[in-house]
């Protein structure tokens, strides 16, 4: 099995021997990779569809690892027992989902020592739910894949640390590791930012005040993160 760049980024933050559970396992890629590369002791594939849930189960048949991944149908975590899983994956879905499926198992002991998360969207917004909730993020990644950008995360339940507004909406970790595809992605952004609001600032009006202001200080948070690169 080989796996997307973005795919192969997530399964290489599993921490290595871990039992695991991949939430919207879709095709049953990740499991399937953990177990060929003997980087797990057991997976669960879960999905919420029956459709992809199928696929998993017969790419999973195809691989021979039918004794070693279960495949279930759940709505997120909810189908999950405890015991089942130490190292939990949810990727590849928008932010608020993400935090949807965290919200439903809160404060239940299902025994998992760690989550993998790779949201599609509103990373400023999980990042800050994570620190709200008693989680701590302890490594991140982010990828470039098929023209696309990528950030992800492994957390763990523990004491979160104090967070700059370039850090939620970037990643402490990722600024702190001077992240290569960060810094790229910073740089996009800063270009397209700045060009919106030069568009904008011969036009009057609430809302486009309301919009220059909001740029401004995006552009001056993606300033701020781009000077660990200059260090």
């Amino acid at each position: 099995m080989e796996l997307s760049k973005r795919l192969q980024a997530v399964a290489d933050l599993v921490t290595p021997g871990l039992k695991v559970a991949d939430i919207g396992t879709d095709h049953g890629y990740i499991p399937i990779w953990l177990m060929e590369h003997k980087k797990a002791s057991f997976a669960v594939a879960m999905d919420i569809n029956k459709g992809p849930l199928e696929k998993a189960r017969e790419n999973i048949r195809l691989h021979g690892l039918t004794s070693y991944i279960e495949t279930r149908l759940s709505d997120g975590m909810k189908n999950l027992k405890a015991g089942e899983a130490e190292s939990v994956v949810i990727a590849g879905m928008g932010g608020g989902l993400v935090m949807k499926i965290l919200e439903d198992v809160k404060g239940k002991s299902l025994g998992i020592r760690e989550w993998i998360l790779q949201p599609q969207s509103e990373i400023q917004k999980v990042r800050t739910y994570l620190r709200e909730s008693g989680y701590c993020i302890v490594a991140e990644d982010m990828v470039l894949d098929e023209g696309k950008f990528y950030p992800m995360m492994k957390v763990i339940k523990g004491e979160p640390e104090l967070y700059s507004e370039a850090e939620l909406c970037y990643g402490k970790i990722l600024l702190k590791n001077r992240n290569k595809v960060l810094e790229e992605f910073l740089k996009k952004e800063l270009d397209i930012k700045t060009e919106i609001r030069n568009r904008l600032q011969n036009s009057d009006g609430e809302n486009i005040s309301r919009r220059k202001a909001e740029l401004t200080k995006e552009i001056e948070v993606i300033r701020e993160a781009l000077k660990v690169y200059a260090l």
